[in-house]
């Protein structure tokens, strides 16, 4: 069974290289990403990924 992952981080670079990272782990399942707050928060409600990985400072709405 995979662990589901959801990603937000407003730095494409960041966001792109952690999604390629995590997906080459065969019991991990990356779900969403978002680049800003309040667009993962719909995500996370939706879908319901086990972890979500979030960056502390978006726009709209932050990680914390």
């Amino acid at each position: 069974m995979s662990i589901t992952v959801s990603l937000a981080d407003d730095h494409r670079v960041m966001l792109d290289g952690l999604r390629l990272l995590l997906e080459r782990q065969p019991d991990i399942q990356v779900l969403a990403c978002a680049s800003e707050g309040r667009e993962a928060v719909r995500q996370v409600a939706n879908l319901h990924p086990q972890v979500a990985i979030l960056d502390i400072a978006m726009p709209e709405l932050n990680g914390i």
